[in-house]
């Protein structure tokens, strides 16, 4: 089927099937692939393109684009098309978290719980007006824990509302606080925010995931790391880590690797 000119085979499926479809591609021989939708899906999808080598080009269509915009990838429908097909595929890097790939950002703690309740809740008020109510429930009720993290064989404890971890160094002042830092260092870019005043948790949500404090007044106090790898260790044997806007259920400890030039990316020149 050709797609706005563009000799593109189209086809829509649920995204849990995203990787079984890119698995069999593989076996037919393809070795470009363009997938739609946001940082959760094209996550899956990167996933599988590390491991068959695939070239994975993203038109951006979820909630969450942060991935697509960070690459320069063009929101406009025809403009994405056009540069997956004519386009050049670069080595991009990620991060797994026992072993489960990543390529924008991962947290574990109030966000986490933000976006649980968002969920919830979402089905009777939808998407805005969920993420609203979520949020203030938390700042009503803030929730801290104790987290033991070790960097670099130095083990550390702290009582925290939120951990963050970015592929890529990253900005650490308002307005950018959790978007990428312009010829920032490569690596796994810890953030353990300090404390649990509501006013730091007001910076925490809708954020440090990756962006959109623009309406906080002030940025949480943080203690920041470039690493390649890290160890969270929690009081619970399970727990809720979000990955590029999605949330999975884990088994402690969990292990972040930063993994180099992990998949190939289509971007623009």
């Amino acid at each position: 089927m050709r797609k706005g000119g563009l000799p593109i085979d189209v086809r829509e499926l649920p995204a849990d099937q995203v990787g079984a479809t890119m698995e069999r591609l593989a076996s037919e021989g393809v070795r470009r692939v363009a997938v739609a939708g946001g940082d959760g899906t094209i996550a899956i999808a990167a996933g599988l393109a590390s491991k068959r080598s695939i070239e994975l080009a993203v038109i951006p269509g979820g909630t969450l684009n942060h991935l697509a915009s960070d690459l320069g990838i063009p929101d406009a429908l025809d403009e994405a098309l056009r540069l997956a097909y004519t386009g050049e595929a670069q080595p991009i890097d990620a991060a797994s978290v026992n072993g489960h790939l990543f390529l924008n950002t991962s947290s574990v703690g109030t966000y986490v719980t933000f976006v649980r309740m968002r969920e919830r809740l979402e089905r009777y008020l939808g998407y805005r007006l969920a993420s609203i109510v979520a949020a203030v429930r938390l700042l009503v009720r803030p929730r801290a824990f104790t987290v033991e993290v070790e960097v670099e064989g130095q083990m550390r404890a702290d009582v925290t509302p939120l951990v963050f971890i970015g592929v890529g160094e990253r900005e650490l002042k308002l307005p950018t606080l959790g978007g990428r830092a312009k010829g920032g260092r490569r690596g796994l870019h810890l953030m353990i925010v300090r404390g649990r005043s509501r006013a730091r948790l007001a910076a925490l949500a809708f954020a440090a995931a990756a962006r959109g404090t623009r309406s906080a007044t002030r940025s949480p106090a943080l203690d920041a790391f470039v690493v390649d790898r890290l160890t969270i260790r929690m009081r619970r044997t399970h727990v809720y880590v979000a990955t590029d806007g999605e949330v999975h259920a884990m088994r402690g400890p969990l292990e972040f690797t930063w993994v180099p030039a992990a998949v190939r990316i289509v971007t623009p020149r």
